[in-house]
């Protein structure tokens, strides 16, 4: 079946199919189109021969699906819902911005994020998306600018650094280490690190010299977090995860001298969203504060 040659599908076959089966009639359906009766027949014939098959059995007063029509039908109201979907999407797509993260967002700064970011730009709206992958879903498509975390490799993307984060360890509420105020960056060397391989900050090559510590991976936050409570190994990761990922079992204590995390917006290099700059702008702002971490400020 050839549906895109000379007598190919079209929506408008579909649309009037399902009006005509909605309406009980040709001629109603005709009415409610605000078509002719005889444009109404003629489009559900078309839909006819290029499906190759009847859809409907006609009479003077009334219509009745085929069995093959009733299977059409189903399919029909799906394909049209999808068209009207992506409408809407379309036609509100310069107003929503979707911001992709691999785990945590902002962390503590999230809400105030947000709260700001509806009262500069009334009107246009930030959904945050989570995926599992190290660039949040840049490279799929499925957000238009995503937060990401040293390290990272930015490709072809656009992107700029907006900020710093403290590290944290992160320990088993059992482990002796949580009843101390916090963990020195050396003292990892002896611990078994859980690491997600797809998009942990955590890298063996961050320690200098030997011995380094052991890397067992993971999956994404929900395993990690896990196995971290079974006492399967220590984590490691930003002061984000810390504040958005509270969880029984689970203990956070600072790393005292551990190399600061760089958070990093990137975007696409040919299509951004018109709403970059400002998204850019207002992470700037909002990672003022943590300056005092950047490597060499003291």
């Amino acid at each position: 079946m050839d549906v895109f040659g000379p007598d190919r599908l079209e929506l408008r076959h579909l649309l009037h199919f399902v009006a005509v089966v909605d309406a009980g009639s040709f001629t109603s359906a005709a009415h409610q189109l605000d078509v002719s009766q005889a444009a109404v027949s003629r489009n559900v014939s078309a839909l006819e021969r290029v499906l190759g098959v009847r859809l409907l059995v006609r009479n003077s007063r009334s219509v009745r699906l085929t069995t093959p029509g009733s299977r059409i039908l189903t399919r029909a109201r799906a394909t049209l819902a999808s068209v009207d979907e992506l409408l809407r999407e379309a036609e509100s797509g310069a107003d929503t911005v979707l911001l992709g993260h691999a785990w945590s967002s902002f962390g503590a700064r999230t809400q105030t994020f947000q709260r700001r970011w509806q009262r500069e730009h009334p009107g246009k709206t930030l959904r945050f998306v989570h995926h599992n992958l190290a660039n949040g879903g840049l490279g799929e498509g499925l957000c238009d600018i995503a937060v990401v975390r040293d390290p990272v490799g930015f490709g072809p993307w656009p992107h700029a650094l907006i900020g710093y984060e403290r590290r944290f360890a992160v320990l088993s509420s059992d482990d002796p280490w949580a009843r101390r105020r916090s963990v020195k960056w050396d003292e990892l060397r002896e611990r078994t690190l859980l690491v997600d391989r797809v998009s942990g900050t955590t890298r063996t090559g961050l320690w200098d010299g030997e011995p380094k510590p052991r890397v067992l991976p993971t999956g994404g936050i929900d395993d990690w977090l896990a196995m971290i409570a079974a006492g399967e190994g220590t984590g490691v990761s930003s002061e984000a995860t810390a504040a958005q990922y509270r969880r029984e079992g689970i203990a956070y204590r600072p790393i005292r001298d551990a190399p600061p995390i760089g958070v990093h917006l990137i975007w696409g290099a040919q299509d951004a969203h018109p709403l970059t700059p400002a998204l850019v702008a207002l992470a700037i702002d909002l990672y003022r504060d943590s300056l005092a971490l950047q490597p060499g400020a003291h």
